[in-house]
């Protein structure tokens, strides 16, 4: 079968295009110089030790390295050091001025997409703060810079960034690189265009429009109907939501402020993430109107308990208006048991939002949507595909039930930019119905991805990484060490244990034993993060202490890379 991708470089001619795959930078840009014309495979070759030295400041050897040398590849020839950003267009004669600077700000992303891919390489080349701080003069000046130090802030600014997309990277919900949705974002920069009209980003709006209605059809609502926005991020995502069901149950608060309304509660389960009462605080609910209902073994809410606490707040004077329901909790992977919450939500007539930050792509898996049953019957949704689906950040929905609910909560109906009297269907304008002015373009990435991919593609991501956590779970339930946070295989890729050194597995002493184990996550954290060889997040939980949350939403991940990490944590942690 043939090879597709980067690593088909120069194999085409080959018996077995496989068996000429390059395993490292150097191999491989030695196949770029053949492939690429115009000296571009001679800079990636360049450039690929980027994580490896640093860029001298002696203009006289700025260009060029031993590396490329090495690897027989030509020195750059373009200088910038006698070259300012004014020199760029709109300077009458940029134009080749700023295709050579453009070209060699691609050649540093390219080098450093394809290092990002090379398990040999480093995550991070960690330094602590004031380290780094000294190690690189990162101050602002009066004067300006060349365009050859613009250069050495782009080589330096990568060298010291963390790898998201590097496969034994798993330190956060959002990981990996998506080449079409890298290729979407530069798309998005250059359109440098904002989504509150039709009029300035008539594309944009279009697709928005198609994808939000296609993600509410996949929720099962009827024909896709609703509203729904792209906001900054599940947290503001949520907030929409919050803000929505108040306006709902009294729409005299977006004129006459809190005032005008009862004291109000929400609700949302113990495990649930801080943005929920992030958002009750922005607007005036309060921290302390948010109650936490309780969870059970497994992180899920716990239906009894959140009918107990309503009626409970209804005695005490409160007006229940807001549930919030988790698909995919953060640290346990927890999905709430929706159909139940959702009758409760009827019953007394209260907003069921769903935070599906996490675990709302699973919608896009036959094999796993069951865990997200009764979705269907709530009033929101929030679903990141910069998560499971590893659209690059940010890309974050609010899905809305009830049509035309957004606009007349949020609008105020500028005349300077929304006027009333335009040549198209303002229905298109949508920037009234959201918090923000300007609004990022983040459709793009997802929609040209999702035609890149189709359904099936992101279904076959998802289950993928699915496969990998319970390869995980499967191979240290029951290995000397290792002690898993709760029982029984997780619905999500959270895998969630402790590891115990050998100089704990016997200690007798349940107290000391606890305090130290305390210590162990953290200590073989910072050992990942200084030996630069994986990244994993731990955290506390309730009266649990400090364990390893292992997630898997890199599409770049392995059954390899979940060997490695076992063997890395044993590694590092065998002297505790």
């Amino acid at each position: 079968m043939a090879s597709h991708g980067f690593w088909s470089l120069g194999a085409e001619n080959a018996a077995d295009s496989t068996s000429q795959i390059p395993s490292t930078p150097r191999a491989w840009c030695q196949a770029a110089a053949q492939k690429f014309t115009g000296g571009i495979g001679s800079k990636l070759c360049a450039l690929l030790n980027v994580g490896e030295t640093e860029k001298p400041r002696d203009p006289s050897s700025k260009h060029g390295s031993s590396e490329a040398e090495a690897c027989g590849c030509s020195k750059a020839t373009v200088s910038f050091s006698d070259l300012y950003s004014t020199d760029l267009l709109p300077a009458l004669d940029g134009d080749m001025k700023t295709m050579n600077f453009l070209q060699e700000v691609v050649d540093i992303l390219l080098a450093y997409i394809v290092e990002s891919f090379d398990r040999s390489t480093k995550v991070i080349d960690f330094h602590y703060p004031n380290e780094l701080l000294q190690r690189i003069n990162w101050e602002l000046s009066d004067e300006p810079e060349t365009l050859d130090d613009i250069l050495i802030s782009c080589r330096a600014t990568l060298k010291y960034a963390i790898k998201t997309a590097h496969p034994r990277y798993f330190n956060q919900l959002s990981t990996g690189l998506d080449m079409v949705g890298l290729a979407a974002d530069w798309l998005t920069s250059t359109a440098n265009t904002n989504m509150f009209t039709y009029e300035v980003a008539p594309v944009f709006v279009l697709l928005e429009y198609v994808t939000l209605k296609k993600m509410r059809a996949i929720i099962g609502w009827e024909d896709g109907r609703g509203d729904g926005i792209f906001s900054p991020g599940g947290a503001i995502s949520n907030m929409y939501a919050m803000l929505l069901a108040r306006y709902k149950m009294f729409p005299e608060v977006k004129e006459k402020g809190m005032s005008s309304v009862p004291k109000l509660a929400a609700f949302t389960s113990e495990h649930s993430h801080f943005s929920i009462k992030k958002g009750a605080a922005a607007l005036g609910v309060g921290t302390e109107s948010v109650i936490c209902i309780k969870a059970d073994e497994r992180g899920k809410m716990i239906p009894s308990d959140l009918e107990r606490r309503i009626v409970e707040a209804k005695q005490k004077g409160f007006v229940p208006f807001f549930v919030s329901a988790t698909a995919g909790t953060t640290v346990y992977g927890a999905f709430d048991p929706l159909i139940a919450i959702s009758d409760i939500c009827k019953k007394y007539n209260i907003w069921m939002h769903v935070d599906g930050a996490w675990g709302g792509s699973l919608l896009m898996s036959r094999k796993h949507r069951w865990k997200l049953n009764g979705v269907e019957r709530a009033n929101s949704m929030t679903w990141n595909p910069h998560k499971m689906m590893a659209v690059p950040l940010q890309c974050s929905a609010l899905l809305v039930r009830e049509e035309g609910l957004m606009q007349s909560c949020n609008q105020m109906q500028a005349c300077y930019l929304f006027q009333q009297d335009k040549h198209y269907d303002l229905a298109y304008d949508t920037g009234d119905k959201a918090l923000q002015c300007g609004r990022h373009v983040d459709i793009f990435k997802l929609w040209l991805m999702w035609r890149a991919k189709g359904t099936i593609g992101f279904e076959a991501q998802i289950d993928k990484c699915l496969e990998l956590s319970e390869y995980l779970y499967n191979k240290i339930k029951d290995r000397e060490g290792y002690e898993m946070v709760f029982d029984g295989k997780p619905q999500h890729t959270n895998v969630c244990f402790w590891y115990l050194p050998p100089g704990l597995r016997y200690l007798d002493d349940k107290v000391e034993k606890m305090k130290r184990l305390h210590k162990v996550a953290p200590t073989i954290k910072a050992r990942m993060m200084e030996y630069g060889t994986t990244m994993v997040s731990y955290q506390p939980q309730g009266d649990k202490v400090n364990f390893f949350r292992m997630v898997i939403s890199n599409p770049a991940a392995t059954f390899e890379d979940i060997d490695f990490l076992i063997e890395e944590i044993e590694r590092l942690g065998q002297d505790l």
